[in-house]
């Protein structure tokens, strides 16, 4: 049987379950990128029970690369608080499992490795603010471009919990200059999806040796008169939870993210008028 193909532009105005629909019957694998305005999107942390505390831990430890949004219950693939009817096995576009530390595959669907002892860990995703950054007139390239949003790792260590320590990854976007405080005074109203940028200007600050070259996701320009903005990234735990070296660890691929019935949070919703 056939499956009818649906494109990211056939969802720019759909709902966070149309979409889901969507992703669910295989018609689309996409990013997820500018899609379900206002819903809350989410990175995943599938790990068996018995290191799920520590885990917990390290999230608590690291709020800004790691903000919780949702835990499951052990063994199962349900996620009532972010959604009735998301179904963790296969409600994602693309899933990535690690065994042992290595890399084994990217799927569309992990029925098959589902069991009784896996605990889904839901983290903010900072695609949540970009509807907010758009609504306020701050670009937001890689969405302009119908691209992925770019993600490096740098040199900023972690506070270790049980075998989880390693560096923070980022997202990087491309602000006029003199939006730059805006952007930071918006995307700080979601802590849930990574509040605040963590630095702006030069990446060598953060060990970051090409803009060009992103560790995932896709390359956008940095035109004249815009300043490279740093946020934290979901993908850092990916990189923490491979170098743990796990029997068996399941996470979303960059950018192809859960998206919850859920609105997007913001600590307020007016900002103060400028002097």
């Amino acid at each position: 049987m056939t499956v009818q193909t649906t494109s990211y532009t056939d969802l720019l105005s759909a709902s966070a379950h149309q979409v889901r629909a969507a992703i669910r019957s295989g018609s689309y694998t996409g990013h997820t990128s500018g899609l379900a305005a206002g819903k809350l999107q989410c990175n995943l942390a599938i790990i068996p029970k018995r290191y799920a505390l520590d885990f917990l831990r390290f999230c608590q430890r690291n709020p800004k690369p790691c903000p919780v949004v949702g835990i499951s219950d052990t063994g199962n693939p349900f996620l009532p608080t972010l959604g009735h009817d998301i179904d963790i096995r296969s409600d994602v576009s693309s899933y990535r499992v690690f065994k042992d530390g290595a890399l084994t595959e990217e799927v569309a669907d992990i029925t098959a490795l589902w069991s009784d002892d896996l605990v889904t860990v839901a983290l903010g995703c900072s695609f949540t603010f970009e509807n907010a950054l758009l609504s306020n007139g701050i670009p937001v390239r890689h969405i302009e471009t119908g691209r992925n949003v770019p993600m490096f790792r740098t040199n900023i260590d972690l506070m270790p919990s049980g075998p989880f320590v390693g560096k923070m990854v980022v997202t990087m976007r491309p602000i006029p200059a003199q939006q730059v405080e805006q952007a930071r005074e918006i995307s700080a109203r979601y802590p849930q999806a990574h509040g605040a940028p963590i630095a702006v200007g030069d990446p060598a600050n953060l060990g970051i040796s090409d803009l060009s070259k992103p560790d995932w996701g896709d390359s956008v320009e940095v035109k004249d008169g815009e300043v490279p903005v740093y946020w934290a990234c979901g993908v850092t735990p990916q990189n923490v939870l491979l170098d743990a070296k796990l029997p068996l660890c399941i996470t979303h691929s960059p950018g192809y993210m859960l998206i919850a019935d859920v609105a997007e949070y913001a600590e307020t919703t007016i900002l103060p008028p400028k002097n």
